[in-house]
């Protein structure tokens, strides 16, 4: 068993592509129907409009900020510096984690939290 797909349903389509093709940085695909893809390593990393959501599962589907997206990065460094230069709120860091990341943090348009991890050194080991 495998994850094919991590679809996050939004609240405006096109706000949701531009945050993740023009802030995150991901390689956008397409967009068809009130869909839209981009391209993240094995698995699919789609957008999905909420309001069309309800057809696909039967019912309505609350707004959510409970979730988070991890980007994988070599320098958190570089992507806040990169985030604060366009004007992107950072919620937190660079900072250095004891599990072996390096973060930055932000939130997307309907409130998703986007985490930047670059991998580093880990400060405590699994038990």
């Amino acid at each position: 068993m495998e994850i094919s797909h991590v679809i996050l349903y939004v609240s405006d389509l096109t706000a949701s592509v531009e945050f993740y093709r023009d802030v995150v940085g991901l390689s956008y695909k397409f967009m068809d129907a009130g869909y839209a893809e981009f391209a993240a390593g094995g698995v699919r990393f789609a957008l999905y409009e909420r309001r069309r959501a309800e057809w696909l599962t039967g019912r309505a589907v609350a707004p959510g900020a409970g979730g988070e997206v991890v980007v994988a990065v070599t320098s958190a460094d570089d992507v806040a510096e990169r985030l604060r230069a366009a004007g992107v709120p950072v919620l937190s860091g660079p900072a250095n984690r004891p599990w072996g990341h390096r973060t930055v943090h932000v939130t997307d348009p309907d409130g998703f939290v986007v985490e930047f991890a670059e991998e580093i050194p880990r400060a405590r080991q699994r038990r």
